[in-house]
Formats: C-alpha cells, sequence, structure tokens
C-alpha cells in the first residue's frame, strides 16, 4: 500500500510487516524520514528534525551547505552541499559538475514497470504499487524519476531510477546509484557481506560500522566471486531468528558498488549500484538512462525472515515463471570424468549408464565443437567437431532421447581464442587497446558482443547448431574477467559506457536464447559461481554454485550463497573422492545429502564407482525426488552453522503449509566424550503433531545403535517441542557424516 498526505507532503509506503517513509521538506527536498517495522501514522516529519533546528534553504539560507550536508535524503547528488558519500553525479558539456535536485510530482499505480534492456523482478496489478517521484534539476534540464514498488504479500520494496536529459546540451552521467538509505541508528550496526575467490565463494563475512566508509564491489566486468552485489546493515548480536536487518541486493550481473558510510554525526548511509569506476554515460537530448533494480527488505525477526522474503520474491517474481515450482532434472555431466577427451560412443555409455541408475538428463560439457580438444583453441567456432560427434548434435540428441533422457549442452558465447577460426578471420572482434598487448586468462579473449555485427555473428552459429537437434538444458559459462576494455568503434567520449552495455549484451543475447528456444532449462556459470547474482536468475532459474564441489567446502558456499538465493537456483552435484579441488574424501552418502540441498546431479564417471556407490544412486536419487517439492518451494530454515560452530552444519526445507519438512545434519567433526547434539526446528506449526525419521541411515556407524534399529525408530512430537525442545541427534562416530530427517504430519 502506498499513501500520500499533501498536508504533510509525506509518502507511506506500507507492506505486511514493515513501513518506508519518505517526505519533501521546504517545498522541494526530498528526504528519507522512517524504514523499519510497520506503523500507520503520517505525520513523521519530527523525525527529521527541520522543525526545531532551522537550517533548512527558506529560513536560514545562509547555513544553506550545513543543511546538505546533514539532512537524510532519497538520493543524494554532488557538488552541491552533500559532502557524503552520493548516489548520483553527471558533468555538463563545460566538464562542470554539481546539481541539485527539487521535488516536481509524483503518480501512484498499480503494478511495477518494467526495465527497458535490464532484468527486473516480475510484479502485475494484483501483486504490487509503484510509486514514481519525479525530482528535477532545472539548471541542467535533467528529470530524474525514483521508482519504488511495495509488494503486497511481502515485505519487500524495490528501487530504481531513470534519468532523462530534457535539454539541448548533452549530459555526462559518471555515477548512477540504484537506491540509496540514510539512516539514524539508535545503537552500533554492523554489515553483513559475501565474500570469497573462486573455489571458495559467497563467505559470510560480519564487520562493525565504523566512523569511514565500509564498501564491496566489482570492477571485472562480472558480479564476481570476491564480492556479491548483496549487503546487509544488522543490529548487534542479530541472530537466524531475533534482531533487526536492513538488507539489498542488486538485480544485476555486471560492475557494481554496495557501500556503508558512517559520517560525523554517527549517522549510516547505505548505497548500491553500478560501479562508478572508468563509467561514463554520454546522455544526449531527449535521451534516457534507466539504473538497475535494488530490492530492499527490512526484518525484525533476524536474518532468517529475511532470506525466506528474498527466497519468495526471487521464487515467484524473478525466474523464468515455467521454472517457479518446476522440478529440476538429475543429471550427470561428463566434464570431471572425461573432460575434453570424449566421442559419440562415451557419451552414449555415459547415457546408458545414467538411465540404469535413475538419472534424467546427460550434460555434454566443453570439448564438442570446432576443434576443440583442449582450452587453448576453438572458442567462438559453435559448429559440431564430427569427428568426435559423428552426425552431429543430431545423432547424438536422437539416441539420448530414443534412452528416454534429455541432453544438456555446453556453451560459452562471450569469448574467443587466438587459435579459433572466428578470431582468425574478426581479429577486430575483440576488447583492446591498440597498441596495447591483450591480456589472456585461460587462454581467452573477450569478445565485444556490444556490436551488432559480432552478437549476431555468435548468436547465429549457436542457434543454427541448436536448431538441428533437441537441446533440454544449457549451461552458459563465462571463465575470465574483463581487462582491456576498449573497442574500435564507440567515439572517445563513449568508451566510459562499454561495462555496461556488455552486461546489456549479455542480457540481450539470453533473453534471445530463451525466445528462440523457450523449453530450454538454463543454467548459468561463470569460472564457478562468479556470477551469482539477482540479474542472471532473471533469465536461468538455477546457477552453478562453485567450482569445487567438496561436500565440506560446500557447507560455506551453500549457507553463504543460501542467504540471499533460493536453493533451488543452486547447482550441486556429487562429484568423485578424493575431491578434485581440495583432495579430500567425504562419504557419498554425505556428498549426495549435502547437494539435495540444491539442483542435484553427479559431476562424476559413473564407470570408476564401487560396487557401493552405484548401489546407493538410485535411493538417493528417490529420496531427492521426495525432498525436491520442499526445496523448490519451502521455506529454508538455517539451525545450525558450521561456519560458527566448527563442528557441525544443519538446516531445513519446510513446506508451505508446514505439514512436511526435512531436516539435513552433517557431523563435520567426530568429538569424544560429548554429549549428543540437540538441534531445534524451525517452521513448523507448534499446535501439530510429526512423526520423525532418519531417511536411509545404511551408511552410518552409529555409537549405540544398530543401523537397522534406527531406521525402524519413528518418534511422534509435536512442533512445539520439535521447535522449543528441540530433536537429539544420535552420535556418529566418525567425520564427515549425515542425517536426513523427514518430519510428517501425523493426520
Amino acid at each position: 500500500m502506498i499513501r500520500f498526505d499533501d498536508k504533510y507532503m509525506t509518502f507511506h509506503m506500507s507492506t505486511p510487516k514493515t513501513s518506508y517513509v519518505s517526505a519533501v521538506v521546504d517545498g522541494s527536498y526530498l528526504g528519507h524520514v522512517y524504514y523499519g517495522p510497520r506503523i500507520d501514522d503520517m505525520d513523521l516529519g519530527y523525525l527529521m528534525k527541520t522543525e526545531y533546528n532551522p537550517f533548512v534553504p527558506s529560513i536560514n539560507s545562509r547555513e544553506k551547505v550545513r543543511f546538505m550536508e546533514a539532512f537524510p535524503k532519497e538520493y543524494a547528488g554532488a557538488g552541491t552541499g552533500d559532502m557524503r558519500s552520493i548516489c548520483f553525479d553527471v558533468r555538463n558539456e563545460d566538464g562542470q559538475a554539481g546539481l541539485q535536485l527539487a521535488y516536481v510530482s509524483h503518480h501512484i499505480f498499480k503494478g511495477k514497470p518494467t526495465l527497458s534492456g535490464l532484468p527486473s523482478t516480475r510484479g502485475d496489478e494484483d501483486s504490487c504499487d509503484t510509486l514514481e517521484i519525479l525530482l528535477t534539476d532545472s539548471i541542467l534540464s535533467m528529470n530524474v524519476y525514483l521508482y519504488y514498488t511495495v509488494y503486497r504479500d511481502l515485505d519487500v520494496i524495490t528501487r530504481s531510477v531513470q534519468i532523462e536529459n530534457s535539454g539541448a546540451s548533452t549530459l555526462f552521467l559518471t555515477n548512477v546509484m540504484s537506491a540509496m538509505l540514510d539512516l539514524d541508528p539508535t545503537t552500533d550496526m554492523e554489515v553483513i557481506t559475501l565474500h570469497g575467490s573462486w573455489a571458495r565463494e559467497r563467505r559470510i563475512e560480519r564487520t562493525k560500522v565504523d566512523y569511514g566508509t565500509f564498501s564491496v564491489e566489482s570492477i571485472r566486468g562480472e558480479s564476481g566471486p570476491q564480492d556479491n552485489p548483496f549487503m546487509a546493515l544488522v543490529t548487534p548480536n542479530t541472530t537466524q531468528t531475533t534482531g533487526q536487518v536492513y538488507a539489498m541486493n542488486l538485480v544485476y550481473s555486471g560492475n557494481f558498488l554496495a557501500s556503508v558510510q558512517k559520517e560525523q554525526y554517527g549517522k549510516l548511509r547505505m548505497m548500491m549500484g553500478i560501479n562508478p569506476w572508468h563509467f561514463t554515460w554520454k546522455l544526449m537530448r531527449g535521451q534516457t538512462f534507466t539504473a538497475p533494480e535494488c530490492v530492499m527488505v527490512f526484518s525484525n525477526e533476524g536474518l532468517g525472515e529475511m532470506t525466506r522474503t528474498l527466497h519468495r520474491l526471487y521464487r515467484h517474481h524473478l525466474i523464468p515463471k515455467q521454472w517457479e515450482t518446476a522440478p529440476r532434472p538429475v543429471l550427470v555431466n561428463n566434464w570431471e570424468a572425461t573432460e575434453m577427451d570424449f566421442d559419440l560412443d562415451t557419451l552414449l555409455e555415459f547415457a546408458r549408464e545414467a538411465k540404469t541408475l535413475g538419472m534424467d538428463m546427460l550434460v555434454m560439457d566443453d570439448g564438442w565443437f570446432g576443434e576443440r580438444n583442449d582450452d587453448s583453441t576453438s572458442l567462438g567456432d559453435w559448429f559440431v567437431n564430427e569427428k568426435k560427434l559423428p552426425g552431429g548434435l543430431k545423432a547424438l540428441s536422437d539416441k539420448v532421447h530414443e534412452m528416454d533422457l534429455r541432453l544438456g549442452i555446453w556453451i560459452e558465447p562471450e569469448m574467443t581464442n587466438s587459435e579459433s577460426e572466428l578470431f582468425k578471420a574478426h581479429p577486430d572482434w575483440v576488447y583492446q587497446l591498440p597498441g596495447r598487448e591483450p591480456g589472456l586468462w585461460r587462454e581467452q579473449l573477450v569478445l565485444d558482443i556490444t556490436r551488432p555485427e559480432v552478437f549476431d555473428g555468435v548468436y547465429s552459429q549457436i542457434k543454427k547448431a541448436f536448431e538441428t537437434a533437441q537441446i533440454d538444458y544449457v549451461k552458459w559459462d563465462m571463465n575470465r574477467p574483463l581487462c582491456e576494455v576498449g573497442n574500435l568503434v564507440l567515439p572517445p567520449d563513449q568508451q566510459g559506457e562499454l561495462m555496461h552495455r556488455y552486461t546489456l549484451a549479455v542480457y540481450r543475447m539470453q533473453e534471445q536464447l530463451l525466445t528462440d528456444f523457450p523449453d530450454i532449462l538454463f543454467e548459468n556459470c561463470s569460472s564457478g559461481g562468479a556470477r551469482f547474482d539477482p540479474g542472471m536468475l532473471y533469465y536461468s532459474p538455477q546457477i552453478w554454485t562453485s567450482d569445487n564441489t567438496d561436500a565440506i567446502e560446500r557447507l560455506y558456499i551453500q549457507e553463504g550463497t543460501a542467504i540471499c538465493y533460493p536453493l533451488s537456483s543452486m547447482g550441486a552435484h556429487v562429484s568423485a573422492c578424493p575431491n578434485g579441488q581440495t583432495r579430500r574424501t567425504v562419504p557419498f552418502d554425505t556428498r549426495a545429502k549435502v547437494a539435495m540441498a540444491g539442483t542435484f546431479g553427479y559431476e562424476l564417471d559413473t564407470r570408476n564407482l564401487t560396487e557401493e556407490e552405484r548401489s546407493l544412486i538410485p535411493g538417493q536419487i528417490e529420496i531427492f525426488r521426495k525432498v525436491s517439492p520442499v526445496v523448490v518451494d519451502g521455506d529454508y530454515y538455517r539451525l545450525a552453522s558450521y561456519n560458527e560452530n566448527g563442528i557441525y552444519d544443519s538446516w531445513a526445507v519446510v513446506s508451505r503449509d508446514k505439514s512436511l519438512a526435512y531436516m539435513t545434519y552433517v557431523q563435520v567433526k567426530a568429538e569424544p566424550n560429548k554429549k549428543p547434539i540437540r538441534i531445534c526446528m524451525q517452521g513448523l506449526d507448534p499446535d501439530k503433531r510429526y512423526s520423525v525419521r532418519v531417511v536411509d541411515p545404511k551408511p552410518h556407524v552409529f555409537e549405540d545403535r544398530k543401523p537397522e534399529e534406527l531406521a525402524d525408530v519413528v518418534q511422534t512430537l509435536s512442533g512445539g517441542a520439535l521447535t522449543n525442545a528441540g530433536l537429539i541427534v544420535p552420535r556418529l562416530w566418525d567425520d564427515y557424516q549425515a542425517l536426513l530427517y523427514e518430519i510428517e504430519e501425523v493426520q
């Protein structure tokens, strides 16, 4: 619900549990008033202190700069007195910077607008309302439209910005953040971010907010594995169930900046948007620029409530509609088994094995095109290598589908190698700085798909190849960051647009792929999880979480990822041991139970499994198919964190009607002479009664009971008992053991 009070010039946006309030002060200044637990008062101007602190310019013009540097703004411009971090900056044709935005008008309407060329959360007239506020700088003849969308059944407010040049002169945008939040907290605050690197993405980091500016960012041309476009401010000692949380998540897959600044008076300014590093956008007369969408969530019930709010938003309003609640196929990918050394017979052998073991899909990874026998050649040559695949993709697809399996395929459309037919024919198609030797990464160069001829040349090859066969799944990879970003086409005053133009081109190509092949299940990947962000989820319902498939490392990675992204979006597979990234050996059963908190599949050579491992796979798949509907559409609860306690990990998924739950417990370290672990459930109905049983305990060695005895134990407890008193987990002898509990309502 969105209300405007013309007496107090106040905008009041309400979700089921939260309120967001802003107001126009002194006739023109749009200020932030309140964001927090829901309240219904409209006259909250006293919070801005302007009534008894007469520094508004109309009353005390001699102190205008003092007003500008302290006033809590909704969208702060640069150069006219605000000395804090700013979210919008522009220079004119004379190179001068400085702007002052004044309120002009507003419009409230049902539904939400789409963002031209950009992904954004979806909403219709039945699900959300939008506030459009027009600010203007009359000197620059520039209009700034601020959009706030309020979801009626979710504690979510999304924000976006559109800049319009309504004058005769050209303007140059040098900083356009998507959202800003000025807060006056009553306590010290902490900031939570997701940090990492290749093979250890999205580790949860928590830092005290002190005077100065704390930021995370990417300048890699992708959102990146080092920092994720997510930031949350939390009150001290915030847990999964208690504390206040202010979260932002950017629906964007390119260079970003997220920051929080504690200024001289102890107030906080939180911002998120496109990274201004090397960013300039030339805006000529009549043109507009649209900033990416930023999702904002306030939770008064800890991190868990924030997490579930984001999960529901992304499941129901972001990922492609046909995959909203659709089950994910269990697949086997040939990469870790064969890398590029395969042929048709090898793949068909894999397919037969997959069918025998109960899988749904064979995915053919890198190496099927051009002369691709190693990673130094053929990217960009998207035609089938018929030495490996006689009869092309059609022959493989026909034979796989005859087995009643589906077929997936790997592509990397954004890249090329110097040893490729494409590069030899078009060496000018790659990003380059004249006179400077291009830097390589994995022997790859970046194609400048911002140019129409490059875009069409690459995409037309892929489309032609896909049209020859039935392709059910596409894994889109991107294995290097962007550098030497220059091209030979744009004029000098537009070279600063290239990073953002590149991200828009990626979106355009993925949109085209889904338009031409609407039934494809699409999975994004970038050196593992380097593009795990909401922008990618708009096109693909799942993303490869990390190249690190070690089940214990995945406890860190998947916990951090799940803090804001749904479990159903996390690509998670069972791989061989010793693990390729850590050399660790983890029981086959534990690997499977960890992967079930994601899309689930296998990334190993099924021909080299032990008989025991082979015998476990059909049962694992059967269990996953039972668990999957709750993973896809249920609520996720973090019960214990190995990242915090160093001993064990636990999480649960609970169906929306609270009739069925699955709880996973992973014992990372066995401890001698310790009391049993007690896990308190969350999300159950306290008044319902539930049967509790261990699912398939056979691989485990228990301290005090035989496995077959434990299998027969079914407890019946109330939801209140399971939540408050908890569940005693049987003692396990060994490291790296896992248990899966089924908790089902007793009718």
